[in-house]
């Protein structure tokens, strides 16, 4: 069975509270942001939008300490001198977290391909474009205080469908020819898998440490949660059936408000390509916008 170990890297602000630091940074500038950081190295950064998700990732070693299946790097713009609030927040949090690259204010996007990464996760929109554009699944941590939506220990992952796991072919035809063309294109292919989209590989891998579970025991729980709706939701299973993925929940919304029903899901984060969906969801779960597909080419020509 290949083992391959799942790596994710994050930015410290994705991971960390960093707000009221930035805050200091944007209104007085580099100097004034070294100095508070340095003045508070010692005070532990609280949980940022990601936390509990890179928590329970890495809780997925505790079965297995000697062949840890996952792995977080950090990828910080801050310096070496000022991360070393980052990393003592790091050991008080318990977080094993052993490798970082501190950038002192330039993109520490270039590191991600040589870490083997198959997920990237950041505040910064223009880092998780050229990810994404490199291929790599990757989105926009959201900022978010609704705290732990799931009090478990499982690991819950939403996904949206188009443009996250499947490519966005269809929901092109949907943006440029209407809903009606959208449908008859879906029946008329329902027996053709989709393309994959950029989170494809990670919910591969994810699936992959699964298998190593019984069902029941399983400590990830996956859910599709897409504005799909009859008959257009046959094409999506046929799709993930061809990939040979098990995904735990499937919720055909067909155009309602996903936040709820992410809430009732419990998930600890949700990847959705389109900001609206993800202004829904951010007020009930942590967010992760995918800036990919033809939803966001359109933005940028608004």
């Amino acid at each position: 069975m290949d083992t391959k170990r799942l790596v994710v890297a994050i930015s410290s602000r994705a991971l960390f509270d960093l707000d009221e630091s930035h805050k200091i940074y944007e209104e007085q500038g580099t100097e004034a942001y070294c100095k508070y950081q340095i003045d508070n190295e010692d005070v532990p950064l609280a949980p940022g939008g990601a936390f509990n998700l890179v928590r329970k990732l890495l809780a997925l070693n505790d079965n297995n300490p000697n062949t840890p299946r996952v792995e977080i790097i950090l990828l910080s713009r801050n310096s070496a001198d000022t991360g070393l609030r980052v990393f003592n927040s790091i050991q008080h949090h318990k977080l094993t977290i052993t490798r970082a690259v501190f950038t002192s204010g330039s993109s520490p996007y270039r590191y991600v391909a040589p870490f083997s990464a198959s997920l990237f996760l950041s505040t910064s929109p223009e880092d998780v474009g050229m990810a994404l554009d490199a291929g790599i699944a990757a989105a926009t941590i959201l900022p978010s205080h609704v705290g732990n939506n799931n009090d478990s220990e499982e690991l819950r992952i939403a996904f949206d469908g188009d443009a996250v796991l499947f490519s966005d072919e269809s929901e092109r035809i949907f943006k440029e020819q209407g809903l009606e063309a959208f449908t008859e294109n879906e029946q008329q292919t329902a027996k053709n898998p989709l393309p994959g989209g950029p989170f494809k590989d990670f919910l591969l891998a994810l699936n992959q440490i699964q298998t190593e579970y019984d069902e029941d025991e399983s400590p990830i729980r996956t859910a599709l949660v897409t504005a799909r709706s009859a008959p257009a939701h046959e094409r999506v299973i046929r799709t993930l059936r061809a990939w040979g993925i098990r995904i735990d929940e499937a919720i055909f919304l067909g155009g309602m408000e996903k936040g709820p029903f992410l809430k009732s899901f419990g998930a600890d984060i949700f990847f959705d390509d389109q900001e609206q969906h993800c202004m829904s969801a951010m007020a009930h779960v942590a967010t992760g916008h995918v800036p990919h597909g033809i939803a966001n080419e359109m933005k940028k020509k608004d």
